[in-house]
């Protein structure tokens, strides 16, 4: 007897697999987390603790350890707030580290362009030159950066430190992004010759674009950098008026003498931006070098 096969299989319903984890790996997880956890409160402890000191009387900065206060005030904040001297010196360091960041981005990313995506003559030797300027010491570059800016007339202006810095942000982002352009599917420069784009358009529409993530961790790292900088603000800038808050920070210890609730506060100021920096362009800082790229 011949019997015809029907096949029924479409009339089960369909299956989802669901992927458990073993308790062992669950455990694991759960032992990261903590560990994780530890090692933020311990990197943070530094700013927590010029955060609670900040709050604190001084008979209780010098009376005890607590790590809650016990009487709160907030003396030391207004004091911070209504000095004229401390917000020179707060526009002073945005000022600086803008202008250094701006620098640094208009002159090493078009490098690092070059540098990663075309066949440039010594490449290798430009790039081991950039390499060694990482290791140099700021000092051995005070005495010649001097006098050129002497002659120059840049001392006791914005633009002198801004550069000082810049010229070790620089090599720091050609070194960084270099890779970035590399790992740029070479699909994507023949599709922008192809719609009629040249070196220049296909760098700021294809180029800037897909490296994102790359711009953003160097922007952060660069503006940091002028952010930080103690040495070359207090050798070119003499006057006080010109100083920012690192370079100043003597100067306010000697304004307040052993008030170190009103130095925790300074320092709380100092380190707030760079640090909500960080917190809220963290996922653009570790995201991935060509998210959205055409994979080879």
């Amino acid at each position: 007897m011949n019997m015809d096969y029907v096949d029924t299989s479409f009339d089960r319903p369909a299956v989802k697999v669901v992927a458990i984890e073993s308790a062992k790996t669950r455990r694991v997880k759960v032992l990261m987390n903590v560990f994780a956890v530890l090692i933020a409160c311990l990197f943070l402890f530094p700013f927590y603790w010029l955060l609670i000191n900040s709050f604190k009387t001084e008979l209780e900065v010098f009376s005890k350890v607590t790590y809650w206060p016990q009487q709160w005030t907030i003396k030391p904040w207004q004091i911070q707030f209504q000095d004229k001297d401390f917000f020179r010196s707060l526009r002073n360091s945005f000022t600086i580290a803008s202008l250094a960041m701006t620098v640094s981005f208009v002159l090493g990313v078009p490098a690092a362009y070059g540098i990663g995506r075309f066949a440039v003559p010594g490449k290798k030797g430009i790039l081991l030159t950039f390499l060694v300027t990482q290791m140099m010491p700021a000092s051995l570059l005070l005495t010649p950066l001097y006098l050129t800016f002497t002659r120059m007339q840049l001392l006791n202006s914005y633009l002198a430190p801004a550069l000082a810095v810049a010229s070790g942000s620089i090599p720091f982002i050609v070194v960084t992004l270099r890779p970035y352009f590399l790992s740029v599917p070479k699909s994507l420069d023949d599709a922008a010759r192809i719609d009629g784009c040249n070196a220049v358009t296909s760098f700021f529409l294809i180029m800037v674009p897909v490296i994102r993530t790359g711009l953003i961790t160097i922007i952060v790292i660069s503006f940091l950098h002028g952010w930080n900088d103690l040495i070359y603000s207090m050798t070119f800038n003499v006057s006080a008026d010109m100083r920012p808050l690192t370079a100043n920070i003597y100067k306010f210890m000697d304004k307040y003498g052993l008030k170190w609730n009103n130095i925790m506060a300074y320092g709380v100021i100092l380190v707030t931006p760079v640090t909500l920096m960080f917190v809220f362009l963290q996922k653009y800082i570790i995201g991935g070098l060509t998210s959205g790229a055409v994979k080879e």
